[in-house]
């Protein structure tokens, strides 16, 4: 790194589309810590996003959409040595900034994320928590809504998000697993749980699992996306 990781600036890349409900919470989370910048990614908002972020002060560009092609964008602007990129949905625990700095310096990690936590009291919630929590320790693989972190020299080293149209933050871990360690804070963010509110608890981890095995089978990103988006937003 061009600096001393203790002091190394974090960028954090916030892709969007049309998430005013979500996007003040996230931004205000990061703004008691010490030398970051947070970066908007917008991907064509027709609701009040980019209004409330410019509001917030924080920088806000436009990008074609796609959650991997946004990240790959903020990539390009961020100034810090340190990348973070978190959903809009998400929100990130007080001291993050040195939680994140602490890891980076852990022998042979090349990367890092949190522990997740949804927020909604249902029990079946704190079963997906402990199964996304016990994947990521044991099999260092935490997804996207866990704010996965690096330094910019090893983003730029995998080549940065593969700009699929889903599974970019799968096939990003894969990547950065065959070079160095992936370490998981404990301490959690904390995301929405709309996704699993919308479907169904049991049905939306058991579509899930059912991508992550079509994707594994070699069945191509664009057909899994164009499945997997009809049966996310269909009634029940």
């Amino acid at each position: 790194m061009s600096q001393n990781i203790d002091a190394a600036r974090i960028s954090i890349i916030i892709p969007t589309l049309n998430e005013a409900e979500n996007i003040k919470e996230a931004i205000v989370t990061t703004q008691l810590n010490t030398n970051i910048e947070v970066i908007i990614v917008d991907g064509g908002s027709k609701d009040d996003t980019i209004e409330i972020a410019q509001s917030l002060g924080v920088k806000v560009i436009s990008s074609s959409p796609g959650r991997g092609v946004q990240m790959n964008v903020g990539a390009v602007a961020a100034t810090g040595d340190i990348l973070l990129f978190l959903h809009a949905d998400t929100r990130l625990p007080t001291g993050f900034d040195e939680m994140v700095r602490t890891a980076l310096q852990q022998p042979g990690t090349v990367a890092g994320a949190f522990n997740l936590r949804i927020d909604a009291s249902l029990l079946s919630l704190r079963w997906v928590e402990l199964g996304v929590n016990l994947r990521s320790h044991f099999y260092q693989m935490p997804y996207g809504d866990q704010a996965i972190f690096l330094t910019k020299t090893v983003f730029h080293q995998i080549g940065g998000f593969p700009e699929l149209p889903i599974m970019e933050d799968f096939e990003l871990i894969r990547r950065l697993k065959r070079i160095g360690r992936i370490v998981i804070i404990p301490t959690p963010v904390v995301t929405s749980a709309r996704r699993w509110l919308r479907k169904g608890v049991f049905k939306n981890t058991l579509l899930n699992q059912i991508v992550i095995i079509a994707y594994l089978l070699g069945v191509s990103p664009e057909r899994i996306c164009s499945w997997y988006c009809r049966e996310k937003f269909k009634r029940i």
